[in-house]
C-alpha cells in the first residue's frame, strides 16, 4: 500500500470531516493503518474547513496538519476561486506527482502562475460533478462529501468498497461514533431527509457507487496512465 498525506478543504455545511472520518476508519477496515486530524475555526456554514487523513501500511506516528501533501481533495470551489481556506494557495506543499480532486462540473479558471506551478509539479488536476452524482443517486446535495469519498478512494486504490460500506454503516448507525456540534447537525439535516437510518446508509453508499465509477470510467483509477484535466501548455 502506497503511504498516503490527504489534505482536504471544504467549507462549514458540507461534511468534509465526516468524510475523512469514513476514509479513515475504511481504510483501518480494509487492514490499514490511518489517522485524521480535523481543522476548523467557527463551527458555522461556509466557514474554512480542513481535515488532513494519513493512510499506510505500516503503524503511523506522525500527527497533526499535512504541510506536505500527494493528495488534495477540494470539496467546494470556493476554497479555490476564493480563498476560503486555511491553506494557501490551495495546492501548497503539494509534492511533485500527486493529485488533486476538486469537486466542479467544469475546470475552474486557474491563473497562469497556478497553472505553470501545477504543471511544474506534474499535478494530476480531476473535476467531478460531485454535487450532481450526490443529487442523481441519493437525492440529496448534502451526499457530495459522499460522492468525493467514492472518487478518491477510485484514485488512490483504498479502501476496498466493502470496507468504506462499512465504514458508512458504522459511522451512521454506531453508537461509539461523538460528532462534534457541527457535524451532528448536519447527520440530523441528512437523517431528516430519509425514513431510516439503513436508507440513509444505502443511498451515501450509491453515490459513492457512483463517483467511484465515474472515475474508473475517466481513467483515473490506474495510477499509471491518469489524464488530468490541467492543460500544461509549454
Amino acid at each position: 500500500m502506497r503511504r498516503y498525506n490527504i489534505r482536504m478543504a471544504g467549507v462549514g455545511g458540507q461534511g468534509v470531516v465526516t468524510a475523512s472520518h469514513v476514509l479513515s476508519n475504511g481504510v483501518i477496515l480494509s487492514g490499514g493503518e490511518s489517522t485524521i486530524v480535523p481543522f476548523f475555526g467557527s463551527e458555522k456554514r461556509m466557514a474554512p474547513v480542513e481535515s488532513y487523513v494519513r493512510i499506510a501500511e505500516n503503524q503511523l506516528y506522525e500527527i497533526g496538519e499535512i504541510l506536505y501533501p500527494n493528495f488534495i481533495a477540494i470539496f467546494h470551489s470556493q476554497v479555490i476561486t476564493h480563498g476560503k481556506s486555511y491553506t494557501m494557495p490551495f495546492y501548497s506543499g503539494l509534492k511533485d506527482d500527486s493529485a488533486i480532486l476538486i469537486n466542479a462540473h467544469h475546470p475552474l479558471p486557474l491563473s497562469d502562475d497556478e497553472k505553470r506551478e501545477l504543471c511544474e509539479k506534474r499535478a494530476r488536476v480531476y473535476y467531478l460533478p460531485a454535487m450532481q452524482i450526490a443529487l442523481k443517486h441519493a437525492g440529496t446535495e448534502v451526499a457530495t462529501n459522499m460522492a468525493m469519498l467514492g472518487a478518491l478512494c477510485a484514485i488512490i486504490g483504498v479502501p476496498d468498497l466493502a470496507s468504506l460500506e462499512k465504514a458508512v454503516g458504522e459511522r451512521f448507525l454506531g453508537k461509539g461514533f461523538v460528532a462534534s456540534g457541527g457535524t451532528a447537525s448536519l447527520d440530523k439535516a441528512m437523517e431528516k431527509q430519509f425514513t431510516h437510518k439503513f436508507e440513509l446508509v444505502q443511498k451515501n453508499m450509491e453515490a459513492i457507487h457512483a463517483a467511484y465509477d465515474f472515475a474508473v470510467q475517466h481513467g483515473w483509477a490506474q495510477a499509471h496512465s491518469k489524464e488530468s484535466d490541467l492543460a500544461c501548455i509549454k
